[in-house]
């Protein structure tokens, strides 16, 4: 079927241009019908399966943080698996790859730098014959720039749903990327702050906050490595062989970031035992200023508490010139001292 003859045609002879689109419920953020890679219907989900089941037609729809009553509507359209509903509403699922008869479920974590920390989310994605639906769920960058930039290349869209897949997995591992960069700018700053002094608690606050926050990232990046390689090993019916080459530049670009998650850690710990030496360093050095004072003022200190004590019979004590003796003697010896600590680096 034509993509002219696709516009002329609807289930339920209600079909809208995407110019003329179907006013979208609560938690729908997209739903269009495309044929041959060009959008040709915005629908609304109760027709969804119907859209579906037309030859050349794919289905894509989008959802934000949906009602469980919006998902068991979409599960009607589509006939998904009740265990994979129950994930998609219920968020804080780990990262995975499931089979559910003909349909594909795909969870990945999504992650947001706020506010200095990370934010997670998650993406669950139904992937079947002549259709795809994503829900969205937490801190995640809105999915309507994929949509854009790939529906300005209907050869590509009209792969199918699975190449679908593959763009809105490339899309999430990407947007590790800016959030890693941003905590690279910031270690690079504290990193300045170490060696000019010793850190503050609120630094040290903040270096184990990165850590921790990197650690979460790295647990939910990792499991991506594997469910790349399922869809990219030919195994999982609903992949196309044709379309490895792509599932295998998604694992590479998640290694890659595997691999930053670890370096920025690696350097967090170096920092943070940085700081301790700085720390340590800096106080050696205080201890042994003070030290060298102590034993500068201990000269005089001596020859006072001598010379303090109420005795007659001391010697020099009838002597002329005996008080400044005694006080260039004192001068003499604190200036060798006070030399000798200089230049020996503790003064």
């Amino acid at each position: 079927m034509s993509v002219s003859e696709a516009r002329l045609t609807s289930p339920a002879a209600r079909e809208a241009t995407p110019e003329q689109a179907q006013p979208q419920q609560d938690g729908v953020i997209a739903s269009g019908v495309y044929v041959h890679g060009v959008r040709v219907a915005d629908i609304p989900v109760t027709e969804a399966g119907e859209w579906a089941r037309k030859d050349d037609h794919v289905v894509w729809i989008g959802l934000l943080e949906p009602e469980p009553a919006l998902l068991r509507c979409v599960q009607q359209q589509f006939n998904l698996h009740p265990l994979a509903v129950e994930d998609a509403t219920n968020a804080h699922q780990r990262p995975k790859l499931e089979q559910y008869g003909d349909a594909l479920f795909v969870v990945a974590r999504t992650a947001q730098l706020i506010d200095g920390r990370i934010a997670f989310g998650e993406t669950h994605i139904f992937v079947g014959r002549g259709y795809i639906v994503s829900v969205r769920h937490g801190a995640s960058t809105s999915y309507k720039s994929v949509r854009q930039h790939w529906e300005t290349c209907p050869t590509s869209l009209a792969k199918g749903e699975d190449f679908i897949l593959y763009a809105i997995l490339d899309f999430i591992v990407d947007n590790y990327m800016p959030v890693l960069e941003a905590i690279h700018d910031e270690v690079e700053e504290i990193e300045d702050k170490i060696l000019a002094k010793p850190m503050a608690r609120s630094d040290i606050e903040r270096l184990y906050m990165l850590r921790r926050d990197l650690l979460r990232l790295r647990n939910a990046v990792a499991p991506l490595v594997d469910v790349c390689q399922r869809l990219m090993n030919g195994t999982v019916p609903q992949v196309r062989p044709t379309l490895a080459p792509m599932f295998r530049d998604v694992t590479d670009h998640v290694r890659t970031v595997q691999e930053k998650i670890d370096s920025l850690r690696e350097v967090l710990a170096f920092a943070f035992e940085a700081s301790l030496l700085v720390g340590q360093s800096q106080e050696s050095l205080i201890t042994k200023r003070l030290a060298s004072w102590a034993a500068i003022l201990a000269v005089p200190t001596a020859v006072a508490g001598i010379y303090g004590m109420n005795f007659e019979n001391m010697p020099e004590l009838k002597m002329y010139y005996g008080y400044y003796s005694v006080l260039t003697l004192i001068v003499c010896t604190c200036s060798i001292l006070y030399w000798r600590f200089r230049r020996n680096g503790w003064l």
